[in-house]
């Protein structure tokens, strides 16, 4: 067998109410078993319908042309995905190819363990026994590295953490032993290590099981540790394919060299320009925590749990504090605390001058106007039926600066151009901006009262990396022009280190290391710091072979 999937001269149109837009165009491409292929480019290149093509998976307003030939395992029969409707695709599903979603708590059902969910897509393939399917689903989550699979197989999703659920959701794709898997974003909601290990799993799928992988990902450092072979699209089209060591290191289309360009990279915090002032001549903190601890109380005979413990920081008027960690290590409970929408349990911390710990919600109500936050996804902070006028509005109506949206319309326009965007964008609902937009329309929501403090917690881990550098450039821009400290929140160093003065490093609710970008990064001085800095792919294949053999070495050693 020489192809896995081969696509040709595939279009794909949707009907709107506007008219057809053409999602694909043109598309031809080939997977070999056991290749690596990625496929690259902004939102709304086609990539993502491009993969959902494969498994049959596009809704009914989809009008499909070309071919889209896929063969099993074992080459002996071949199918035009196109073509197939109802069971014929169903048994195509499954057993031929698999899909691994991006978010994989919504691809888990929640009221279901996982043992169940893994069993059911195994007896719906065949007359397999209830045990014979539990067994299967225990060996499954054994090979990929679920511990103690024989208890877990009976735990619910909700038991499971972010990494472990991606992890059994590859499981589910791998049980039937496709030829075939498309993995769409796989690691956009993970921190570098737990992405460091989905991507060895992801590995290890190909080559223990021998299965091909097509990876969608806007990620070109995963692209650079993982991929064989790379397609690059834009605007519907196949713009430039070839292997990855040729694509990052010649690339012949100029869209590849912009894109290639915006992928934010360690050492670049360098280029920000002179060095700030020593932290001891910035004036009194904006923010200062001592020995700051904060528990979240346990129910129904649970212990109280300690997310952050003994952390002392500051955050002068002016300056960007990258404050990064592995998911759970307590970052986004202190940029809630500091906002006041989490209480304070222990030691001290001020803003703004007023003492956080024991603080009655009259006495914090006026300094929230002088606090923005930046969500991490801005779709779920917008209100859906407010316009984006009204959604950036919202801030000066709650606070008495204007008496309603109308009133505040031409502050409005201001702060959208500010961002960016054209004043007209206001008139539109935020599901009629793109994913970058509703951050740009989100960062001037949260500069509208002209805070002293901005937090912004994970404001571009959903971003494909050319909207990214906009959006990071676009804060870097308003930070300067507006002078307000900042708390930014991310498990990028990269794009920490874009932004940020110095960086405080947490792990499980500690403060391991804090100091200037250059001697963080540069230089680090504890363990963890530098296993997470080893687990941060760049976009370069070669420089990433090296880099990821000395995670492995930093592994081995703890």
């Amino acid at each position: 067998m020489s192809t896995v999937v081969d696509i040709r001269n595939l279009g794909v149109e949707f009907a709107t109410d506007a008219g057809r837009v053409t999602a694909v165009d043109g598309m031809n491409l080939t997977v070999a078993p056991g290749e690596i292929l990625a496929i690259v480019g902004e939102s709304g290149s086609g990539k993502s319908v491009t993969a959902k093509t494969i498994l049959g998976l596009l809704p009914d307003t989809a009008l499909t042309s070309g071919a889209v030939l896929l063969s099993n395992r074992e080459g002996q029969d071949t199918h035009d995905v196109v073509q197939l409707t109802g069971e014929r695709l169903r048994e195509v599903r499954g057993r031929d190819v698999a899909m691994v979603f991006q978010e994989p708590s919504t691809a888990l059902n929640p009221v279901y363990t996982v043992g169940w969910q893994i069993a059911e897509g195994i007896r719906a393939h065949g007359r397999i026994g209830r045990r014979q399917a539990k067994n299967m689903a225990v060996d499954i989550l054994r090979r990929v590295g679920i511990p103690d699979p024989e208890k877990r197989v009976d735990y619910y999703p909700h038991q499971f953490s972010g990494g472990q659920k991606q992890r059994v959701v590859i499981a589910m794709a791998l049980v039937l032993n496709p030829g075939l898997i498309v993995a769409d974003e796989p690691t956009t909601a993970l921190d570098v290590t737990v992405q460091a290990e989905i991507l060895d799993l992801l590995r290890r799928c190909r080559d223990e099981f021998g299965t091909a992988i097509v990876l969608i990902t806007h990620n070109m450092g995963v692209v650079a540790d993982l991929a064989d072979r790379v397609v690059v699209m834009y605007q519907s089209k196949l713009v430039e394919q070839a292997d990855v060591e040729t694509l990052f290191s010649s690339p012949r289309e100029e869209y590849t060299r912009t894109l290639l360009g915006s992928v934010p990279r360690l050492g670049n915090g360098a280029d920000r320009g002179p060095a700030p002032a020593p932290h001891s001549e910035l004036g009194t903190p904006v923010v200062e925590a001592r020995d700051l601890q904060i528990e979240y109380p346990g129910r129904l005979g649970v212990p109280a749990f300690r997310a952050v413990q003994g952390v002392t920081f500051t955050v002068a008027p002016g300056e960007v504090l990258g404050l990064v960690g592995e998911s759970g290590s307590g970052k986004t409970t202190i940029g809630r605390a500091i906002a006041g929408l989490t209480p304070v349990t222990g030691g001290s911390l001020s803003v703004l001058g007023h003492e956080m710990l024991g603080i009655r919600e009259s006495d914090f109500r006026p300094v929230r106007s002088e606090i923005g936050f930046v969500f991490q996804d801005p779709a779920t902070s917008f209100n859906p039926r407010l316009t984006i006028a009204e959604c950036v509005a919202e801030p000066l109506v709650v606070h008495g600066r204007a008496k309603d949206a109308g009133a505040a319309r031409s502050r409005v326009d201001e702060l959208l151009e500010a961002v960016h965007l054209p004043k007209a964008f206001g008139s539109r609902f935020p599901h009629e901006l793109s994913g970058g937009q509703r951050q740009r329309a989100s960062l001037a929501r949260a500069l509208a009262l002209e805070p002293t403090l901005l937090i912004a917690d994970e404001p571009t881990s959903a971003l494909d990396v050319s909207v990214q550098a906009r959006v990071l450039e676009l804060f870097r821009e308003l930070q300067q022009q507006f002078g307000f400290a900042a708390l930014f929140i991310s498990h990028d160093l990269a794009v920490v280190d874009m932004l940020a003065d110095r960086i405080a490093v947490l792990l499980k609710g500690q403060l391991i290391e804090v100091g200037a970008g250059a001697d963080v990064l540069g230089a680090p001085r504890h363990p963890y710091t530098r296993r997470l800095l080893a687990s941060l792919p760049v976009p370069d294949p070669v420089e990433q072979r090296a880099r990821r053999a000395e995670l492995h070495r930093l592994r081995s050693t703890e």
